[in-house]
């Protein structure tokens, strides 16, 4: 019998159960909470990860230090290595980190990044909330701006960031930027020492003003070398770069001054410097510096004609970013004096011309007070500088009308009679002379007028009367040829610098406008082939237009020269040829317009010698000459001669009616120096990229500023560079010798006050509209050209290129060539050339009776066979020509 299984007992099993230990409560909390760290590390590994995959490519390489070529300055130099301009998008010198001084790297670490020696280039929780509140501001979740949180690595990741991707991308207020920043941060803290990275640093970061680091910072600012600051200078600068604006010295000087003494206190507190240094740097005034405007206050349009070779030849990037050095044939001294010379004689002659009047009049008292209320603010406590043009306001006339009573700014001031006996009414037509100026004030001005004025000394306030009479005594203005007396200098004229005025009593002033008429003055050393100095006009702030390089003006008389040498080379003609001067009518067969050319006396002489044509620009010989050229061998003769413009195919261009360009002519001139080699003229001497690497060199052998391994290979380069024999040396030689004659015996007589040998030819439009002088000695080639831009008018009667051209060029050569002795023109002995003495009337070889004998020059084989006449004898040629 099979016996029956047990029966299970539960209440035993319960018990079992009872009697196992149970385990605390926070096990399975705990547990949870290190399964959830663990799988919140992995997925911020793998957030980590898969932010560096998805922001990180196109991030741009890590810059060599030694390849840190960022955009810098480009420098114009003067061939004298006077700075005369700059060009940049980013005004920036790269300097060696070892130049920065010790204390300025402290003073940006103090108040930018205080734990930069210790972070790994990122500061985490700082970019972790500007990425949470720009996303936050971006959703509307928030106020406020997007947030910063960078650390100096981080800025300088920005700064690469800027130069790979543009501004607008490397910019960006979005999160994506600050995550690439901070990728490429902590490239750089692996790739870079913390030294490296400060070099990058203080080399890029933008200090305001135009200022890309702390060199340029230091130049704008201090006018500096950075090495050179002193602690409160640095720490001013270290204070900018979190908001440029509103920390600028210039705008905000208060605010720069709280911001600084934040630095020094930040730098205290780092141990950085002593209690003594932090109160003295402390205490500094905030003095700063205007930016100085090289380009605009020294030669702009030098510089300007420079900068757009440059631009046509190697492009703008390679100006403005890439750090070039350029070095102009300007010479400083000459240019200085070009631009003295040209002012001086643009407002003498501009005072010839009359008075236009006042700029306006203010009728009102309320509005003469208003303004002299604006000009008090505006000038602030500035004195008065001698020679400085300044805007008054005519408060009171003289009863006698001996002077009046003006207002310049703060300043009270005296007009005499004597200081405005110029302002007569503009009169075309009317010669200026004692009679035609004023006598009583009122004449020219009235109360409230608002006038132009200079600030003179009363010891430099003569008598324009006096002066004029003086001229008029030995001149007559009906010849271009008259001997005029020594340029007259403008009282107050221009010194070398401003002067403040430390004269007691009343303060003086003199009556001034701005010049109507321009001028253009191009200067050459045609042995170096240099452009040593250029002037395009009165004032390139007012008018940027090159006048030596862009207006295309008529020449006049200059263009002689050019048809005389033709007849000389082409036709054998010589000094001694005799042209008739008598009447001829010109009939165009197009127009049906008959032309009947005059000489400038409105007279004819008959028989005359080609040489005292030209002395005395005799305008019928030259046409007549013209002629036996032939208008298309005359074209083409000006063209080998180096002038562009295409020439009027008719024989009024004998008399210069086809424009040239001043800087064509003066090469012209140039040739006729050189005795017929055309030569290059160079106005950039030498290029050299930022690595010091030559470019382009034009360097003279003989230039005394040039290094002497520039002058080496200059003089070697120079000898594949010969130049062009456009005529026989003979030819221009004798060309110059006649030019050489103008100024001894002709219309270019007042050169002769420069001292020196020199030759040249005056021009004149018959309708006064241009005027001329050009000129040279054997080292120095000048062209002087005085106009109106638009012709609103001729210039006064008997304004010709001797009045109103040649002072200007007589001012100039005095200066630029003084202390420079200058030799007669090349012996004529090395040439095949025969020297006689010619009577002057006939034109052959003097005898003992010739009353009028002059020395002439002929190409071997053109000289005169015969001999003028004995006194009593019959001339056989005469006496034939009487039987007919």
């Amino acid at each position: 019998m099979k016996t029956p299984e047990p029966k299970t007992d539960r209440s035993r099993s319960k018990l079992v159960l009872d009697g196992v230990k149970k385990r605390p409560w926070w096990v399975f909390p705990l547990k949870l909470a290190g399964w959830m760290a663990l799988t919140g590390a992995t997925a911020g590994v793998v957030a980590v990860v898969a932010v560096y995959y998805i922001f990180s490519p196109g991030l741009p390489a890590i810059p060599k230090v030694d390849e840190y070529w960022p955009p810098i300055v480009s420098e114009v130099y003067t061939d004298d290595a006077v700075l005369a301009g700059e060009f940049y998008n980013q005004r920036r010198k790269v300097v060696p980190y070892e130049r920065i001084p010790k204390r300025l790297v402290q003073a940006f670490i103090a108040s930018e990044d205080s734990s930069f020696f210790d972070h790994m280039g990122v500061d985490i929780l700082g970019t972790a909330r500007a990425v949470t509140k720009t996303v936050g501001t971006k959703l509307g979740l928030r106020s406020g701006g997007v947030q910063g949180g960078s650390t100096l690595t981080q800025q300088t990741a920005k700064a690469v960031l800027i130069a790979a991707e543009g501004y607008k991308e490397a910019t960006a207020k979005t999160p994506k930027r600050k995550i690439r920043e901070a990728l490429l941060a902590r490239r750089l803290e692996a790739a870079l020492t913390k030294e490296e990275i400060l070099y990058l640093y203080l080399n890029n970061v933008f200090l305001g003003h135009h200022s890309y680091g702390v060199q340029s910072a230091a130049e704008n600012y201090y006018r500096k070398d950075v090495k050179d600051l002193t602690l409160g200078e640095m720490t001013l600068i270290a204070g900018l770069p979190q908001a440029p604006s509103r920390y600028s010295p210039f705008l905000r000087p208060e605010a720069a001054k709280k911001r600084r003494s934040y630095v020094l206190r930040r730098m205290l507190e780092e141990g950085m410097i002593t209690r003594e240094e932090h109160d003295t740097a402390n205490a500094e005034p905030v003095k700063v510096y205007p930016v100085e405007d090289v380009f605009h206050e020294f030669a702009p349009y030098f510089v300007e004609q420079a900068r757009r070779d440059i631009v046509e030849r190697y492009g703008n990037p390679a100006l403005l970013d890439q750090g070039l050095k350029i070095f102009t044939t300007m010479d400083s001294e000459r240019q200085r004096a070009a631009q003295e010379a040209v002012l001086t004689g643009l407002l003498e002659l501009d005072k010839r011309q009359g008075w236009r009047g006042a700029l306006m009049n203010l009728p009102t008292e309320e509005e003469r007070k208003a303004f002299v209320e604006r000009a008090r603010k505006a000038m602030g406590n500035e004195e008065l500088v001698l020679n400085r043009f300044y805007v008054a306001l005519v408060t009171k006339l003289d009863d006698d009308g001996k002077g009046a009573d003006i207002q310049v700014g703060p300043h009270a001031g005296r007009l005499p009679l004597l200081g405005m006996h110029w302002a007569r009414k503009v009169n075309p037509e009317s010669y200026y002379s004692p009679g035609a100026m004023i006598s009583h004030v009122k004449k020219a001005i009235a109360v409230g007028d608002l006038v132009v004025v200079r600030h003179v000394l009363k010891k430099d306030l003569t008598d324009d009367k006096e002066q004029w009479d003086k001229k008029l005594a030995e001149a007559i203005p009906a010849d271009e040829a008259v001997p005029l007396d020594e340029k007259q200098q403008v009282p107050g004229s221009l010194s070398p610098g401003p002067m403040k005025s430390n004269s007691t009593g009343p303060k003086i002033f003199r009556l001034e406008q701005v010049p109507e008429p321009q001028s253009a003055l191009v200067s050459i050393d045609p042995h170096r082939q240099y452009l040593t100095a250029m002037v395009g006009g009165y004032d390139f702030d007012d008018n940027e237009f090159n006048r030596a390089f862009q207006a295309c003006r008529q020449p006049g008389s200059s263009y002689k020269p050019l048809v005389y040498s033709a007849a000389i080379e082409k036709l054998n003609w010589t000094e001694a040829t005799v042209i008739v001067d008598s009447p001829i009518v010109e009939h165009d067969p197009d127009t049906k317009v008959a032309w009947k050319p005059e000489n400038y006396t409105e007279e004819f002489v008959g028989d005359v010698l080609l040489r005292n044509a030209m002395i005395n620009s005799m305008n019928i010989p030259a046409v007549k000459t013209f002629g036996a050229v032939g208008t298309k061998n005359m074209a083409e003769w000006a063209r080998t001669l180096g002038l562009s413009t295409p020439m009027n195919m008719d024989f009024s261009a004998a008399l210069g009616s086809s424009c040239v360009y001043p800087v064509e002519l003066a090469q012209v001139y140039a040739t006729f120096n050189r005795y017929g080699r055309k030569k290059p003229t160079y106005f950039i001497r030498k290029i050299e990229d930022r690595f010091g690497r030559t470019l382009e060199d034009h360097t003279a052998f003989d230039d005394p500023w040039a290094p002497l391994q520039d002058r080496v290979a200059a003089s070697y380069a120079r000898l594949f560079e010969p130049g062009e024999q456009v005529m026989s040396p003979e030819t221009g030689f004798i060309t110059t010798h006649l030019m050489r004659g103008v100024v001894l015996e002709g219309t270019g007589g007042p050169a002769q006050r420069l001292g020196k040998p020199s030759a040249g030819k005056t021009g004149t439009t018959n309708d006064s509209f241009d005027t001329w002088f050009s000129g040279f000695t054997r080292d120095l080639v000048t062209v002087a050209w005085v106009g109106y831009d638009l012709n609103p008018h001729p210039l006064n009667r008997f304004e010709t290129g001797g009045r109103a051209a040649l002072p200007i060029w007589l001012d100039y050569m005095k200066k630029a060539l003084a202390e420079r002795p200058q030799g007669e023109f090349v012996p004529w002995q090395s040439m095949e050339i025969v020297r006689l003495p010619i009577d002057n009337k006939t034109g052959k070889i003097a005898s003992e009776s010739s009353k009028n004998m002059k020395v002439m020059f002929f190409k071997k084989g053109t000289e005169p066979k015969e001999v003028a006449p004995q006194k009593g004898q019959i001339d056989e040629q005469q006496f034939l020509m009487g039987q007919q």
